[in-house]
């Protein structure tokens, strides 16, 4: 049996967490009680001093979720339209967060119209599509990452584990995307070979 990821395993730096989420699951649990899952194929870091990280400046009405204690959802817009979620990380008091770039859904929810089930592997590959195809929007900023609340987190199955211990899976390390700043910190991790990841290299 999988467990749930605690606040107390995250809360740690944001560039200890990114990588040892890919492999894990988010959980989402809709207002009806449906369960959906997928597992974390591609995430990147936020941290202190990081001048792509929203936080950077201060504290702001729209980042202050970054500076409570780890164990809550940022959730914010982009480009008016798309929606991007992280996972808030380390102590209170310190801004940090991870950023789920992708996703390899369990199951494609039913919402999701017919041309984009054609490609099952895109539907979550990357941070808005894996929010669109959730249902995940700002009303559920700040919501603590729990079992019973609409999202939480499962660690790797043992089978992932050992499948990375043998080799037989891998962790790329690079360089995050779409930034202007910060563009040179190695803080983006993704699961080789996994169809879902947004973009390779």
């Amino acid at each position: 049996m999988t467990s749930y990821i605690d606040a107390t395993w995250l809360t740690r730096p944001s560039t200890l967490v990114a990588p040892e989420l890919i492999g894990c699951t988010l959980v989402r649990q809709m207002s009806d009680g449906c369960i959906l899952r997928g597992l974390i194929v591609e995430t990147e870091a936020y941290a202190p001093d990081d001048p792509a990280m929203h936080a950077y400046r201060g504290r702001t009405n729209r980042n202050q979720v970054m500076f409570d204690a780890a164990g809550k959802a940022y959730v914010y817009l982009i480009y008016g339209s798309y929606h991007c979620l992280n996972v808030v990380t380390d102590r209170d008091g310190i801004a940090s967060a991870v950023l789920l770039r992708a996703l390899e859904l369990e199951q494609i929810p039913t919402w999701v119209d017919q041309k984009e089930r054609l490609k099952p592997h895109r539907i979550a590959a990357g941070p808005g599509k894996l929010c669109r195809a959730l249902k995940i929007d700002l009303t559920l900023n700040a919501t603590l990452l729990e079992i019973g609340q609409p999202l939480w987190l499962e660690h790797r199955h043992p089978e992932f584990e050992q499948q990375l211990e043998q080799g037989n899976l891998s962790l790329i390390q690079t360089t995050r995307i779409g930034l202007t700043k910060g563009v040179d910190l190695p803080w983006r991790w993704y699961l080789l070979n996994s169809l879902a990841v947004s973009k390779k290299g």
